[in-house]
């Protein structure tokens, strides 16, 4: 992979989900052959996105969660507190990668963070993701590429309230079992610390040298 030296990391804290998106779209839009690549890494208030292909059947009681339709793949998810969301924002010409490597690399990040925690997991074939091995979904995948630049990106259940999810069908699979690494490991984890780990996997998965990290960070790029 032909990647620049630096990845941008932008910590952005809790972020409502709508401006967080129009960003990203304001900054891949924006972006030349010498724009950083970036991953911003927040949390967001309580919502359900639903992808381009997106079913209403498998948005069954939002109740007082709001339902935003957006420009990534898959179908419906959901954001809320104790998530942690990474926004991925590549040049994915520039790296010379394509799009199954893209979901590929994060996946196997996400992998080898939970391992560092004894966790076992993997990716599946047939939908996108991270799942322990009884099955239950510990992280989301949702991307879309726009002139060869990626962006959206994943989320990674941490310490979160699971019964939300009873809410819809998981990107459209009935009956999915959805867990975080909190209930998993039987204690309280770090958003933050875990946030910074996964950082640097994915720095070393995408060949970077090094990160350029902004705390309390502003959108780089918005018009709205």
């Amino acid at each position: 992979m032909a990647a620049p030296a630096t990845l941008t990391v932008r910590w952005l804290g809790q972020s409502d989900y709508e401006p967080t998106w129009h960003a990203m779209q304001d900054y891949t839009a924006a972006r030349g052959p010498d724009s950083a690549d970036e991953l911003w890494l927040l949390e967001h208030p309580a919502v359900f996105t639903q992808g381009q292909a997106g079913k209403a059947e498998h948005l069954l009681a939002p109740g007082d969660i709001p339902v935003v339709q957006v420009d990534r793949g898959g179908q419906v998810t959901y954001h809320g507190p104790g998530q942690l969301v990474g926004y991925v924002l590549l040049d994915l010409k520039r790296l010379g990668i394509g799009v199954r490597a893209l979901v590929t690399t994060i996946e196997e990040s996400i992998v080898a963070l939970l391992a560092e925690h004894g966790v076992s997991a993997a990716p599946r074939a047939d939908a996108p993701g991270v799942y322990l091995e009884n099955g239950a979904k510990i992280a989301q995948l949702g991307l879309r590429v726009r002139r060869g630049c990626s962006f959206h990106g994943l989320s990674l259940n941490l310490d979160m309230d699971l019964t939300v999810f009873q809410r819809i069908n998981p990107c459209g699979h009935v009956g999915m079992a959805v867990t975080d690494l909190a209930s998993t490991l039987g204690k309280p984890v770090d958003l933050t610390r875990i946030g910074e780990r996964l950082v640097e996997i994915f720095r070393e998965a995408f060949g970077y040298s090094a990160c350029d990290h902004v705390y309390n960070a502003e959108f780089p790029c918005s018009s709205r």
